[in-house]
């Protein structure tokens, strides 16, 4: 696709010596309306070159310019310097470049197959899997699809928390209280049951945590029915886990949990200890971290067990070492803000030079209407119930509105996870919310099955007429409704470049709901079936390539785009 921002760089260099491009590149901004243009180059920088008014240089470089076949014209206006894009050579370059590549058309290859790991979702074995996992586990899917969109190879890893105190707990509290038959009739609620029980019990009896810390132990040290009972556990809570994900739409390329680096504990204790990094605090190993306004960071506890930070740098450098990693992102919520910055320190401090390539992706936290979320005391929402809940009000609403539609099934879960999934990736992810379940079932307004509808809306249009790919008369488009649509569509390859350079998923969101705005804009304003047959053909072409975009978006943030609804 033409870049008009780079024309505008290349026309103010042939008219102002010796000024730097990229500096030109960085000033250029997007006027708040198009009435002032596509692009607007302010001329205050340059007043100490020509030592005039910004406005004096910007009224010289326009009549200095001449005409361009890029842009319909370029004025100033005060200080500015506005450019106009030719709207025949905008709406070629997108609908050809669409045509052409179709929902690949903004995937630039910035990665060049360099690996980027992005942890997320990472859910507790033993532990419902809630509607509070639903952030890291969708926004993180949506970062992993977006990187290998743009040629990386995205390496998606599910960091399970299938170790460390709360095993002691549950294996206490199943060789107290526990039944196998019983649990594997339901594992989570009923292992859940065991897990609250635990706590409530060992808050009025302090011997019950030394059991539980003494199971963890057994369980480091490889005891045989430690190990039986965790592997049990863990395979039937995979089992539960699964089923969401299948829902979802989310599949992973590695389930290595913090488990999988108990025998990689020991190399890091050794070489902290080797890099002078080790300190001795009350029987337990701490690394100090004063100096960096930070608090010590507890390594290992006074009984020899380890935490989360130390299976977390064992994580990192195997990570590295196994996977070569270009970056290593850690999807996972503001609340360990604090953990991942002793974890990077950590890393830097013991001489790796790849510190800086781990990075946090935080993001707020969701609450029930009633309080907070807790495991402990039993207050959750399961994320699986959320889902079906979805599925079963969308059916119901297709059943209303479009009782004949084929594959009812299919579309219902397609929109009715769709619905979830784009209310969660609309709003900024630092953002807290409380979860509502009237609000996260609604389908009025910006959500996930208005930009669907508007794709299969799209789609019957192309099925009624007929599409075929082929030639076109560009210059018929020219209605202001088509021309909105047009830079909407232009502009979605910035979306999805924006969202990986922030780690932010909401800027395809949103850009998606502006294209199926102007798209139904468009569709009310402008006849399309009963227009003359080159008109048809060419506003069908923006049809499809509206379509094709919307698609391609919601395909980055994990929601299916059905064809008929």
């Amino acid at each position: 696709m033409i870049d008009f921002r780079k024309e505008v760089v290349d026309l103010i260099c042939s008219v102002v010596a010796d000024i730097d491009a990229q500096e030109v590149y960085r000033l250029i901004e997007i006027p708040p309306s198009y009435d002032l243009g596509d692009y607007a180059f302010p001329c205050f920088k340059l007043a100490k070159i020509f030592r005039k008014a910004p406005n004096l240089i910007a009224e010289e470089l326009a009549s200095k310019m001449g005409s361009s076949e890029y842009f319909e014209k370029i004025e100033n206006k005060g200080p500015y310097l506005n450019f106009f894009i030719d709207k025949v050579k905008l709406t070629e370059t997108v609908l050809r470049e669409i045509a052409e590549k179709k929902d690949k058309f903004a995937a630039k290859d910035i990665g060049g197959g360099r690996n980027i790991i992005v942890e997320f979702s990472s859910p507790n074995i033993a532990k419902p899997f809630h509607i509070g996992h639903i952030r890291t586990t969708v926004i993180g899917n949506a970062l992993y699809k977006i990187c290998n969109y743009l040629g990386f190879n995205a390496i998606a890893i599910n960091h399970l928390g299938d170790y460390g105190t709360q095993f002691g707990m549950l294996i206490a509290a199943f060789k107290k209280w526990g039944d196998k038959e019983t649990i594997e009739k339901d594992p989570i609620n009923e292992l859940l049951k065991l897990y609250v029980k635990f706590n409530a019990e060992a808050e009025k009896d302090e011997a019950l945590k030394d059991e539980a810390r003494y199971w963890f132990k057994e369980l480091e040290n490889k005891n045989q029915e430690a190990v039986q009972l965790w592997q049990w556990i863990r395979d039937v809570s995979l089992m539960e886990f699964n089923r969401v994900y299948d829902l979802l739409g989310i599949k992973f390329d590695s389930y290595a949990g913090e488990s999988f680096y108990s025998d990689k504990m020991n190399r890091v204790i050794e070489e902290l200890e080797a890099k002078g990094l080790l300190k001795e605090s009350e029987g337990a190993r701490i690394v100090d971290l004063e100096e960096y306004d930070m608090p010590p960071a507890l390594i290992q506890k006074s009984d020899g067990s380890t935490l989360y930070i130390t299976r977390d740098i064992a994580a990192a450098i195997y990570r590295k070492e196994h996977y070569d990693f270009y970056k290593n992102i850690y999807v996972v919520a503001s609340q360990q803000n604090l953990h991942f910055k002793q974890l990077i320190k950590i890393v830097e401090l013991m001489g790796y030079d790849w510190a800086n390539d781990c990075i946090h992706v935080p993001f707020g936290m969701v609450s029930l209407e009633d309080g907070t979320l807790s495991t402990r005391k039993g207050r959750v929402v399961f994320l699986e119930d959320v889902l079906k809940k979805a599925i079963d009000s969308t059916r119901k609403i297709i059943e209303e509105k479009n009782p004949n539609l084929e594959n009812k099934e299919e579309v219902a879960k397609q929109v009715g996870v769709g619905a979830i999934l784009f209310q969660e990736l609309f709003n900024s992810r630092i953002k807290d919310y409380v979860f509502n379940w009237e609000r996260t079932l609604s389908f009025e307004g910006e959500t996930g099955p208005y930009v669907q509808y508007s794709h299969a809306r799209a789609n019957s249009l192309l099925e009624k007429g007929n599409f075929q790919l082929g030639e076109i008369n560009y210059s018929l488009i020219n209605a202001e409704e088509e021309i909105d649509l047009v830079r909407l569509l232009y502009n979605f390859p910035q979306a999805v470049l924006d969202a990986y350079e922030k780690l932010e998923p909401s800027f395809i969101t949103r850009h998606i709901t502006e294209i199926a705005k102007a798209f139904n804009k468009f569709y009310n304003s402008c006849p399309i079936l009963s227009a003359d047959e080159d008109l048809k053909r060419a506003r069908l072409s923006l049809v499809y390539a509206a379509k094709t975009t919307i698609k391609a978006g919601l395909g980055l943030l994990g929601i299916e785009a059905p064809d008929k609804m």
